[in-house]
This record gives C-alpha cells, sequence and structure tokens, in this order.
C-alpha cells in the first residue's frame, strides 16, 4: 500500500530552503500554503529554521517516526540521503532531483546506486527526477509547481514533468478537480502499475488517467490493468509508438512489428482506453465524469441547427454509433408538440427557434423510449436561445436516467456560463459534435469491456516433449534459426498440418521425390541461411513432369549460388502441391517491454505491402483469437467474396490459438513465420515455417 505517500501524518522536505527560486522553497512553501495538516520535518543543516520551522541537520535527528522524505538536494547527495532514510524507518521517498539516467553515464551510475539502497528495504521511491506528489483529499502538494489542484475524482500520472505542470496550470484554470497527481520521474521503484493497482481500490478515485512513454514490467502492467479497467475507466496517453530506430527482423511478422503494435494490443487485451492528444484525454474522462454507461451503442441526438446534426449524424455512422428511430408512441407523442417543419427523424432537429420547451419535450418522451440508450443535446446560441433554462432543463432531465448525457453546446461567450452549470452537474460538455460522438464510442465500448467475459486458456491437443527435444538440441547446437524440417515437425507436434515433403540433393532424387508425391509438385531451396527462398529465385511451382523436376532442380540451386554465394545448401525440398485456398500469415515476435506477441493478416507475398494485420499478447485467449480475425480489413474476402466459398475462420483462430501455445510453452523463441497458412472451407494447411530462438537467458524454459 501507498498511503504512506498520499496520507503521511508526518513529513521530511531534505534540501528546504529560505531561498525563492529553489526546488526546495518551492516545495515546503507549496505544502504549507496548501494547509497540509501533518508535521513538517525541514532538513537543512545550514538553518535553525524555515518559515519558522525548526529545522534538522539530517532525517536520522529527528526522533518522531516520518512517513514521507521529499528529497531535493544535488544528485550526487542523494544516495547518501536515501542510506539515511532506509536506516530511520522512512517509508516512502520522492526524489525530485534531477541529474539522474537522463544525463548520461554518470547519472545512469548514480540511479543505479539508488536501486542499489532500495533493494533489501520496505522503502518505496518516488523518482528520480520527478516533480512530485498532490493529493487533494488532505490537502497535500508536495511539487514545486505553482498552486493546488481543485478537488476532484481523477488520478493522474504523468511521466514527463513538464507536461504535468502544464496539466496542473490547465486543471486550475479550467476548475477541473482531481484526487491526486503524480509525476513518475525516471520510475527507479514506483511505477504506472503501482499507482494503477493502488487507484483501483482508491476510494477517492472514479477514473485513472496517465502519459506514459513506456512501461517498466509489461506483464505486471497487463495483469494489474486487466483487473482494474474491470472497476474503473483507465485512460491513457502513449507517446513514442512509431516504427523509428526500431530493430531490423529478420521475419515478416518481426518486420511488421513495433512498439505501437504492442501497446495497441496491449491495451486492446485490457480495456484501456487509449487517447490520441492531451485534449482528447480530458475530453474522454469528461465523458466518464457522470459514471454512465449505455447498454447499447443506439444514441438520440437532439439539435436545434441542422449542419451540426447532419455532421454528429455522420460521426455516429463512421463510428459505428446507431442512430435508431424513435417508437410509434414516442413519435405520436411528439408530432402533437413541435412545429410541421421539424424533423423527427434522429436527429431530431427542433428548428432554430426552439425554445427551451422544445427540449424538454423530446427529452421527457425520448427517456423512457426503449429503443434509446443515451442522448447527445446540440444547442446553438440563435437570437431566440434561452442557454440558460435549456442547460436547466438537461440537468433536471439527466438526473431523472441512468442512461448518459452529453451536450454540445455550441460557442464560447454567450453559451459559457451555461458550460459551466452543465459540468457542474457532471454532464459532459464538449464544444464540437465530433468530439462528443466519439466520447459515447467509448463509453459504449468501455460498457462492452465491463461485461466481457475475459476466458482463460483454451484447450489444445499438443506434445510439448517431443517439441522440446528439438527445440533442446538446437539450443545446444547455438542455433538461432532453426532447419525447415525441424520448425516443421515442432508446428506439427502443435497441432499444424503440412503438405508431404522430401529432400533431395542431385536432380535424380527430386524425379524419385516427385513421383512418389504426385504431380504437380512445388520445389524450394532448403537452406538455413535463406529465409526469404523467393527473393532468390529458390521457388518453383506447378512442376509437372520429370524434365520439368530437373530443369527446376538446377535453376534453383544455381540462383541461391550466384545471389548468396555464401549460404549452405541442403538440397532442394520437393513438396506436394497444395489445394488453393484463401492464404493467410500468423506468427510470432518478442516485444521487449510485453514478451511475445502473435500477428495474424492476409497472406502471401503482399503482407508488407498491405500490412493488414491484428497484433495480440501472449497468451491469446479465444476470444482475443476471434477479434483478431475480425479485425483485418480484408476479412471479407475471408468470408467468401464474390459467390466464392468462405474459409474456415474457426481453423485460423485454432491455429492461432496453437501458436499462442507454444511461444507460452517456450519462452526462448524469438520469432515464427507461417506463411502462407492455406485455409480452406474446413481445416487448414502450412506451406511455408521458419522458427527463430533466442540461446540467451530470458525466463521460462
Amino acid at each position: 500500500m501507498l498511503d504512506s505517500l498520499f496520507y503521511p501524518k508526518s513529513l521530511a522536505v531534505i534540501g528546504a530552503s529560505r531561498s525563492r527560486g529553489k526546488v526546495g522553497n518551492a516545495v515546503i512553501t507549496n505544502i504549507k500554503e496548501s494547509s497540509y495538516n501533518g508535521t513538517i520535518y525541514p532538513i537543512n543543516p545550514k538553518h535553525d529554521e524555515i518559515f519558522g520551522i525548526q529545522t534538522f541537520g539530517s532525517i536520522l535527528d529527528i526522533d518522531d517516526r516520518v512517513d514521507l522524505a521529499i528529497i531535493a538536494i544535488p544528485a550526487r547527495f542523494v544516495p547518501q540521503v536515501l542510506s539515511d532514510c532506509v536506516s530511520g524507518g522512512v517509508q516512502s521517498v520522492v526524489i525530485i532531483s534531477a541529474g539522474f539516467k537522463e544525463t548520461g553515464t554518470e547519472g545512469l551510475l548514480l540511479e543505479e546506486e539508488i536501486k542499489s539502497i532500495i533493494h533489501d528495504s520496505t522503502i518505496r521511491v518516488l523518482g528520480p527526477n520527478c516533480l512530485g506528489i498532490i493529493n487533494t483529499a488532505n490537502r497535500l502538494n508536495a511539487t514545486f509547481a505553482a498552486g493546488m489542484l481543485p478537488k476532484g475524482r481523477l488520478a493522474f500520472f504523468s511521466q514527463s514533468g513538464a507536461l504535468g505542470i502544464a496539466i496542473l496550470d490547465w486543471a486550475i484554470g479550467n476548475n477541473i478537480g482531481f484526487s491526486k497527481f503524480i509525476s513518475l520521474g525516471n520510475k527507479t521503484d514506483l511505477n504506472e502499475s503501482d499507482f494503477i493497482e493502488y487507484f483501483m481500490h482508491d476510494t477517492e478515485t472514479d477514473i485513472i488517467l496517465g502519459y506514459i512513454e513506456d512501461v517498466v514490467e509489461g506483464k505486471r502492467f497487463l495483469e494489474i490493468a486487466k483487473k482494474a479497467t474491470k472497476i474503473k475507466p483507465i485512460i491513457l496517453m502513449k507517446s513514442g509508438g512509431t516504427r523509428a530506430g526500431a530493430r531490423a527482423a529478420s521475419s515478416h511478422t518481426g518486420a511488421l512489428a513495433g512498439s505501437e503494435h504492442a501497446f495497441r494490443a496491449a491495451f486492446t487485451q485490457t480495456g484501456i482506453i487509449r487517447a490520441e492528444g492531451i485534449e482528447d484525454l480530458f475530453e474522454t474522462a469528461m465523458a466518464f465524469n457522470a459514471r454512465k454507461l449505455p447498454e447499447r451503442n443506439n444514441l438520440l441526438i437532439i439539435t436545434n441547427a441542422g449542419g451540426p446534426g447532419i455532421i454528429a449524424a455522420d460521426c455516429a455512422e463512421k463510428n459505428g454509433i446507431h442512430l435508431p428511430q424513435l417508437t410509434k408512441e414516442t413519435l405520436n407523442s411528439l408530432i402533437n408538440l413541435l412545429p410541421r417543419n421539424a424533423s423527427l427523424y434522429n436527429p431530431v432537429d427542433i428548428i432554430g427557434d426552439a425554445p427551451p420547451k422544445r427540449y424538454a419535450d423530446v427529452l421527457e418522451h425520448g427517456l423512457n423510449d426503449p429503443h434509446i440508450d443515451g442522448f447527445l443535446i446540440i444547442l446553438t446560441p440563435q437570437a431566440m436561445t434561452d442557454i440558460t433554462v435549456t442547460a436547466e432543463i438537461v440537468i433536471d432531465s439527466a438526473k431523472r436516467t441512468k442512461k448518459p448525457f452529453i451536450t454540445c453546446f455550441m460557442g464560447e461567450k454567450k453559451v459559457r456560463s451555461s458550460i459551466d452549470l452543465l459540468q457542474a452537474s457532471s454532464i459532459p460538455q464538449f464544444s464540437y459534435p465530433e468530439p462528443a460522438v466519439r466520447a459515447f464510442r467509448r463509453l459504449y465500448e468501455y460498457r462492452l469491456w465491463q461485461k466481457k467475459d475475459i476466458k482463460g486458456s483454451h484447450s489444445l491437443d499438443t506434445d510439448r516433449s517431443a517439441a522440446e527435444r528439438i527445440l533442446h538440441k538446437a539450443r545446444s547446437e547455438n542455433s538461432p534459426a532453426l532447419p525447415e524440417n525441424d520448425a516443421r515437425d515442432i508446428l506439427s507436434h502443435y497441432g499444424f498440418l503440412f503438405p508431404a515433403k522430401y529432400l533431395a540433393q542431385l536432380p535424380k532424387e527430386a524425379v524419385s521425390a516427385a513421383r512418389k508425391i504426385g504431380f504437380p509438385v512445388v520445389m524450394k531451396i532448403s537452406s538455413p541461411d535463406i529465409l526469404h527462398k523467393t527473393d532468390v529465385g529458390g521457388v518453383k511451382t506447378g512442376i509437372n513432369s520429370a524434365k520439368e523436376v530437373e530443369d527446376a532442380f538446377l535453376e534453383i540451386t544455381s540462383n541461391a549460388r550466384r545471389l548468396m554465394p555464401a549460404a549452405f545448401i541442403n538440397g532442394v525440398a520437393v513438396f506436394e502441391t497444395a489445394r488453393t485456398g484463401k492464404e493467410v500469415i500468423i506468427g510470432i515476435t518478442y516485444d521487449r517491454t510485453f514478451g511475445h506477441m502473435i500477428m495474424f493478416g492476409l497472406g502471401g507475398i503482399y503482407v508488407e505491402i498491405l500490412k493488414d494485420v491484428a497484433f495480440r499478447i501472449v497468451p491469446v485467449g479465444l476470444d482475443d483469437a476471434r477479434e483478431m480475425v475480425s479485425e483485418i480489413k480484408t476479412l471479407p474476402l475471408l468470408q467468401g467474396a464474390r459467390g466464392e466459398k468462405p474459409a474456415d475462420l474457426d481453423a485460423i483462430v485454432t491455429a492461432i490459438l496453437q501458436l499462442s501455445k507454444l511461444a507460452s510453452d517456450f519462452p526462448f523463441i524469438q520469432e515464427i513465420d507461417i506463411n502462407p497458412l492455406v485455409v480452406y472451407e474446413k481445416g487448414s494447411i502450412a506451406l511455408d515455417a521458419r522458427i527463430i530462438i533466442n540461446n540467451e537467458k530470458r525466463g521460462g524454459s
């Protein structure tokens, strides 16, 4: 528990100062001026008192127990005072001091020293290089930012201190209430997972917000977030997710993967709501402020202006929001209450001269309409519009239902006082229709997540022991890329089917193999050094005679020797020709934050061009696998476009689960590619596969 961090009965400011402009002065000034009611101990050996409070030379000079220490001194002195905090029984420490790993090698060594000092202790450390913390519940402002946050129910953590300062100022200026604010800094000890876990149970917090650039403990983050989002919404902004600087990878899966895909998958699998920017972060938070969620995605739009209503309707269609027609009973009632030129379809346009009563009439009858699950009320401040009374009607209507209300009072000066009324009543208010509609979509998606039953592992028929023997041999030989035969055998032990195959080292052996299999056959170069065989002219298909087999053998081997002269060539593999079906790709890659990721998409040679793929973090459940299949844009091709027979989508789901199980069983696997996996009306067959392992120790087997 982090109560000693947020609710300390006593705290020490190490580096407290009388000098304006120093961080230690700003921190102790904020603590005093925010009316914190605990005991304050300034630590500064150069003064007897600061702000009339007795100072101490060291934390060890204090006879009383100190719950929290805030350190604001030069970085080189931090390890010693932190050691004193450990010796003195301090429970939590906030290291505001900068000059650690963010500055280079010397700072990194200092940070490693901090880790060493706290390693065997029970003390918890926030920072270093952070802004500090705020808890509005007990009026604790232990930061060097000016001003105290208004009290509210939003908890916010930020990996950027500068961004944190800007958000604090914005929140104060807009009177946006927070329960707690945390600047994470370098995350030497406490990180985003610790605070998500704490806020999950914090009675002062309803909504968890955050800005992150990375995640320290990926698997723990997934585990905690998945539990927390079932209780409270988590809305995160994640930056730094581009492919720039991503490592080169040898497989299709690795080439398509990246941290952005990993974080998208992680957020999807844990129910975290991804904000696309700072504005979106807080707009989304405001949407959840009323703590009302729609049961379905049926939205009623009420507007006094046609244009904004059309914009909202267009946005609703793009976001999959249903705008149902009102029931006959509701329509019959409204016909007698609204002008003839009003539109009774959804959006309901009550015309520009609408008095508050028209809004009241539509809302009164719409509240009990079984077709409607939420309301978007649009108002433009026209000359005859009574904005304040309309806002009061909206507030009264919202109080009488569990269905969410979202408002879009457009403009600024004329609507400002009414917007303040709406926000004071926890009604989400947006300046424009599009973010208002997207907010409703977020509410609905979160409702679906809360209803979702997270299923455990799926039962699969595998032979782990047989696969382990092959992998153990490869590791003992320090072979990162497994021979194709070994890759096929391992995947066969996990339920994948492959065409019949023979390896030929001479043209006459290839002819004999082809006759055993039956024409037509496929021939491929067999080499552990050639992963992308097509690129070197190492694949021939549709071979129908012994003469063609001999010619193909010579052409394939000469191509390989000419283009990759250093490659070791085992020979040429002769394959049974698989029936035509839909080609997909599935694969595994390893993400340094979250571990194994599984990929699915349309297969063949165009996968890296189309990039129509879906990712999830391993282990993947049945629902996750089904969602992956449904996510790709080319799904209609698999479902049977233009009269074609549909592919067996259940076979794809099973293949995803099989590959997920393989990666879970053997954490040292680095990458797997099955491209293509040919899917038929019933069942599937893998035509090509490769497995790359990491021989360094990395958890598990």
